[in-house]
């Protein structure tokens, strides 16, 4: 069941949330609701996307992907399309 959830977030970071949203062909809620389930996912699972992840670190090269974090966000959009 969906509810309705009211937030307060600076509007730059909105904006930018919705480029990547339809980027990626999603709505700016379930790219919210992607990245809540993913901090709420039980530890085992995390660690295993984690570790999934890391492994494919230097898979590629991308200069707009100089820090890890950027890199984690691409290889979970690449592997685990979303």
């Amino acid at each position: 069941m969906n509810t309705k959830l009211t937030l307060s977030i600076e509007s730059q970071i909105i904006q930018e949330a919705k480029v990547v949203a339809k980027k990626h062909g999603k709505s700016l809620s379930k790219l919210i609701e992607h990245y809540l389930m993913t901090l709420t996912a039980p530890a085992t699972e995390k660690n295993e996307e984690n570790s999934a992840l890391l492994k494919l670190k230097g898979s590629f090269n991308d200069p707009k992907m100089s820090d890890e974090k950027s890199l984690l966000n691409a290889l979970n959009n690449k592997y685990m399309g979303q």
